[in-house]
């Protein structure tokens, strides 16, 4: 009897979302490539969407890795045991926050996250009802998918959650509709799957001002921007605006699943009334808060935020000018490429494996793809991507 391969196995018993999906089998990964079986490298311009922020398998995240296994992993449900690798990572994220944002409740993913921060804005407002924005994306589970800026995705799971109502991204009128009965106003301060839509600086000032007025809780997505993409640590420090919540996963855990919502304490605890407002057994799990906390340091130590504007700038300046290329744009090292609309985008996507990179799609925004490489990277393996996606766009 034949012993099936691992590509047969993931076809028969792993979940698929799609019916092309990439098919690429890894046995390596390190900085900014990955590897196939037979040795042959792959750029990562995707960061495993957002994740890898300090390069694939950076030495300080798995050193720490290593020596917290040593120690310990799971010991009790989330909240209960003192654990160094959860406090040490609280104390440094709420350095490095607004002061209003200065406790953390660690959740496993974005989604989490996203699902956490609405209770905790119904329970200390007492309000019902959640605004999104159109073409919108916090993650996929029914609560998170209920915000979503598109029924296309989410109509197959109607009824979702009651009272989300959904206004215009950067529509200066539409911040009327938050109300005195507005629990929570969610947002990405820079729309990720929605095609990298960077709203203009005062609507984000007036949205908050609004927010202010009604008493409405803002809560800022940053599970995508966060941590150095956008050439600061937080996107939203590009507006100069302080949420009341926000959300982080992704790039928080150097390659290890950890998400987290953060507040000001007076909020947070509302949870503690009842007792088990939110609880959830494996969220800031030792090895992956000590993995995010190694991941941390490097982006602050390496100065990786700071370096980002110049380096997608770099890109972008290298890229724009393709004739298959219809525009660039982008902030910090995450810049969005829209292509020649005759241009089949999975078939794209295919071909860009086939000459030895990995690229993404939007969501939300066709005939596009994005450039979002680990923060590491550096100006020769930029060039080295751009001569593969040259070499691709040219094959189209």
């Amino acid at each position: 009897m034949m012993l099936e391969t691992n590509r047969q196995l993931f076809t028969r018993c792993v979940a698929q979302t799609s019916y092309k999906p990439l098919m690429e089998e890894i046995v390596k990964a390190e900085g900014i490539y990955m590897y196939r079986p037979d040795g042959k490298k792959i750029i990562d311009t995707v960061s495993g969407v957002s994740v890898s922020n300090v390069g694939h398998c950076h030495p300080n995240v798995v050193k720490a890795i290593k020596e917290q296994c040593e120690s310990y992993m799971h010991l009790m449900v989330y909240g209960e045991m003192i654990q160094a690798p959860q406090v040490q990572l609280a104390k440094r994220l709420t350095d490095i926050l607004p002061q209003n944002l200065n406790n953390v409740f660690f959740v496993n993913s974005g989604s989490e996250a996203t699902d956490g921060a609405l209770k905790l804005a119904k329970h200390y407002t007492g309000r019902k009802e959640i605004i999104s924005f159109k073409n919108a994306y916090h993650g996929s589970t029914i609560g998170a998918m209920s915000l979503w800026g598109s029924d296309f995705y989410n109509k197959a799971y109607k009824p979702l959650l009651p009272g989300v109502k959904r206004l215009n991204f950067n529509k200066m009128s539409d911040l009327e509709k938050i109300t005195e009965k507005t629990a929570c106003v969610i947002t990405e301060v820079i729309q990720s799957e929605g095609g990298l839509n960077i709203p203009d600086y005062e609507w984000v000032k007036a949205l908050r001002k609004r927010c202010s007025e009604t008493g409405a809780l803002l809560i800022f997505d940053e599970v995508q921007m966060g941590f150095g993409r956008t050439g600061k640590m937080f996107g939203f420090e590009n507006f100069d605006v302080t949420p009341d919540i926000v959300t982080f996963a992704k790039g928080l855990g150097g390659g290890m699943p950890i998400g987290a919502f953060v507040s000001d304490q007076k909020i947070m605890q509302s949870f503690c009334n009842p007792p088990l407002g939110h609880i959830t057994t494996f969220g800031g799990h030792p090895v992956c808060a000590a993995a995010a906390l190694a991941s941390l340091n490097t982006i602050i130590d390496e100065k990786l935020a700071e370096q980002a504007t110049e380096k997608g700038k770099f890109f972008e300046e290298h890229i724009k000018n393709h004739p298959k290329v219809i525009k660039t744009w982008g902030i910090g090292l995450f810049i969005g490429i829209e292509v020649d609309h005759k241009i089949n985008m999975m078939d794209l996507l295919h071909k860009f494996l086939e000459n030895g990179i990995l690229a993404d799609l939007f969501i939300f925004k066709d005939h596009c793809f994005r450039f979002a490489p680990p923060l590491i990277i550096n100006k020769d393996e930029i060039l080295e991507a751009i001569s593969l996606i040259t070499k691709t766009l040219d094959e189209a």
